[in-house]
């Protein structure tokens, strides 16, 4: 019986599946939004959320972020987002309660007709050098 099995298991073997979930966190964490399947990016918002939370409580806690650089693994990719998502993602979702990540449905993919998605933070963080270049293109605009 399948009873509390919440795990969706992507006709991967487990090793496989944690790898891809790890590496797709990350992605998202590095880029904001990331296209790819509905199912991947269902399965991808629980793990997602997750890490927001311990990031959340990371700013001043060794234990969290240590404990989130054990769930993204601890290569080069893993560190750069451990540290994105305490510094960056984190704090622009401090006044939400959950519900950090939006899936929007694209349509099917035309080589396999597979259902496609992205998925990306609500309460999407803006560079500050970003903002700084928007200011100034208009700027000259005007």
């Amino acid at each position: 019986m399948r009873h509390r099995r919440k795990t969706v298991k992507l006709q991967r073997k487990t090793a496989h599946r944690e790898s891809m979930m790890r590496n797709l966190a990350c992605s998202l964490i590095e880029h904001r939004r990331i296209k790819t399947t509905l199912a991947k990016a269902k399965a991808l918002r629980p793990f997602a959320e997750r890490l927001v939370t311990l990031g959340k409580r990371g700013s001043d806690s060794l234990h969290a972020r240590r404990h989130a650089i054990s769930i993204l693994g601890s290569n080069e990719l893993a560190q750069r987002s451990v540290k994105a998502l305490i510094d960056e993602i984190a704090p622009a979702h401090a006044d939400r309660q959950g519900g950090y990540c939006r899936i929007t449905k694209l349509g099917q993919r035309r080589s396999d007709s597979a259902p496609m998605a992205f998925i990306e933070w609500v309460d999407a963080y803006v560079p500050a050098n970003a903002a700084a270049e928007e200011e100034a293109e208009e700027a000259t605009a005007s």
